[in-house]
């Protein structure tokens, strides 16, 4: 079986080209000319290079490759410039697409890595219920309103496309550099949290992830749209807690701030990341994602129709995810 990988080289889509090789896939990563292949020097590994911001060469690029199964990992999570969101990760889909359909290729099935923030803060009064499917998205994030346009489109094919959708919430591991800024945090004796109100959080090892992508290739209805998370639900603190045990305890201080003071942070992030040129993780978009309060969220589906059974819990998940960084120099 031969399997296309977008976004190869990233965090996520480098695990599951790893993966598809374990399981015996003729495995073609999909990667630009300026993507960095250090997680991606198996030998066996097919380079393919392909432009998502334009259909006509992803025509060229894609004709007679015949790719049986095909999972889109490629995105971002921040940019500079606000419409960069929907020109990537909705644009991107949509070309990707459009392409596989013209070239007329026999896939049996595609699988689309959204997230759960196409929902947004919703459900954020006490005591807080899980987001299930049937729920209205409301996105309040340049990121997750391109994620979820980009899903809109795919519903909008029909049948033409054989996909499965995946929702994870927060994702971690080793590679990871978004919750790698919190570890080098507590490292350097510091921990700062945001709000006063109870925030319920969730998280998903990427190991599970690529479980659940697999799961999705193989099983499922065609159209389907599952949330992915280890299944249990954490307090702010649990994730700073759990690094800092895996340091060693070092000394530190624990600052928590209303969430005004995170506006200020953010505001001023974005403004230097635009003045440098240089993506910041501390951003306007952040903002919304670091104030909300409601992060759970419904796997049963998951669960039930694909087979998917987390296998890390946020304590195992941190011990791997320490041990990595402090293995390959980042700690």
């Amino acid at each position: 079986m031969k399997i296309l990988i977008t976004g190869a080289s990233g965090f996520i889509g480098s695990f599951i080209v790893e993966e598809a090789l374990k399981r015996g896939f003729e495995t073609w990563a999909a990667v630009r000319k300026s993507s960095s292949k250090v997680y991606l020097q198996d030998e066996r590994i097919n380079f393919i290079e392909l432009n998502l911001s334009s259909k006509e060469q992803l025509v060229e690029q894609l004709k007679g490759k015949g790719f049986d199964y095909v999972v889109h990992a490629a995105g971002v999570t921040k940019c500079l410039n606000k419409q960069d969101f929907s020109r990537i990760n909705t644009q991107g889909t949509k070309n990707l697409v459009d392409a596989l359909m013209e070239v007329g290729m026999p896939l049996k099935r595609l699988v689309f890595i959204s997230s759960l923030s196409i929902f947004g803060a919703i459900k954020e009064q006490q005591p807080y219920e899980e987001i299930r499917e049937t729920d209205t998205p409301q996105p309040n994030t340049a990121y997750g309103k391109s994620k979820l346009e980009a899903e809109k489109y795919l519903e909008s094919l029909g049948t033409r496309v054989p996909y499965i959708i995946l929702r994870p919430t927060g994702v971690y591991g080793p590679r990871e550099k978004d919750y790698f800024i919190m570890a080098k945090s507590i490292k350097g004796h510091s921990d700062f949290a945001v709000g006063y109100k109870r925030q319920d959080i969730t998280f998903v090892y990427v190991q599970d992830v690529v479980q659940a992508v697999f799961l999705a290739l193989e099983k499922g209805e065609n159209g389907r749209k599952y949330f992915l998370s280890d299944g249990l639900v954490y307090q702010s603190t649990t994730f700073s807690d759990l690094i800092h045990e895996e340091l060693g305890r070092p000394w530190w201080i624990r600052i928590t701030a209303p969430v005004w003071v995170l506006r200020i942070v953010t505001f001023f992030g974005e403004y230097v990341g635009r003045m440098t040129g240089k993506v910041t993780a501390l951003n306007n978009d952040k903002y919304n994602i670091l104030k909300q309060r409601n992060w759970r969220c419904d796997i049963q589906p998951a669960i039930d129709e694909l087979g998917y059974q987390p296998k890390y819990d946020l304590k195992q998940g941190v011990k791997e995810t320490i041990k990595w960084y402090k293995d390959n120099g980042w700690l």
